[in-house]
């Protein structure tokens, strides 16, 4: 795993960015063709205002949608589907994007995004780390054996808590329970992962997936077994390393 850490945020997106374009330009140029993952949150603001000015042939790659709220509409100023449509879809016009519909039959959904990224190995994944260690919407302790690419989950209180805490919604009782979620082993499946985590709120989950052990119960721990991670981190997210 490299650590890069910055001063500020802006600084990080600036050093993310550059480093997923440059991967998704390479596997354009061996493939023809680019294949990637995207996450949302207020983590990944900057970075993708970032990565959508990169000079990179949007027509050769095809997204994919990290989670979702189960039972939320597209509309709502929550849905990551509206997070990622305004912040990218309609900026650069991938040639694919494959959203996950929070409001359809969670099986049937978790089956139809299962088959589809079967077929396309991911290039890079772009994703964030959660106050409490979750990868995607995988909350402590996340299941790190099944093999299903897209899972429904609840989500714990604490997850619950940052989606608050980030302004989606006005009180907790309005913020989903579930989500359809990309799996923790779909996620290390991908060639390289570029994982942005800025802000003191993420200090002590930044520290717990460095140092601790690797185990369910903090998620974003198991990134130390995979061999193409570049975590950007701030100097207010690095604060408690040691």
């Amino acid at each position: 795993m490299k650590i890069i850490i910055s001063d500020t945020k802006e600084e990080l997106a600036k050093e993310a960015a550059p480093k997923g374009a440059e991967l998704i330009c390479k596997a354009i140029n061996e493939r023809g063709e680019a294949n990637i993952v995207l996450a949302t949150g207020v983590s990944q603001f900057e970075m993708l205002n970032e990565l959508v000015n990169e000079n990179i042939d949007w027509t050769k790659v095809t997204a994919f949608h990290l989670d979702e709220y189960i039972g939320i509409s597209k509309t709502h100023p929550a849905s990551f589907r509206k997070y990622l449509k305004e912040r990218f879809v309609d900026i650069v016009s991938p040639k694919e994007f494959n959203y996950v519909n929070g409001e359809a039959d969670p099986v049937s959904e978790c089956i139809r995004l299962g088959n589809l990224i079967g077929k396309r190995p991911i290039d890079v994944a772009f994703i964030g780390i959660g106050e409490n260690g979750h990868l995607a919407f995988n909350d402590p302790p996340a299941d790190f054996e099944t093999g299903e690419a897209f899972l429904a989950v609840n989500l714990d209180e604490a997850c619950r808590n940052q989606q608050l805490g980030e302004g989606w919604f006005a009180t907790l009782d309005e913020v989903p329970g579930k989500a359809i979620s990309m799996s923790v082993k779909q996620i290390l499946k991908s060639k390289a992962i570029i994982c942005s985590v800025p802000d003191t709120r993420k200090a002590k989950a930044v520290k717990n997936t460095l140092e601790g052990s690797v185990t369910p119960g903090v998620p974003s721990s198991i990134l130390q077994q995979h061999n193409a991670v570049w975590l950007y981190l701030d100097k207010d997210s690095a604060s408690l390393l040691a």
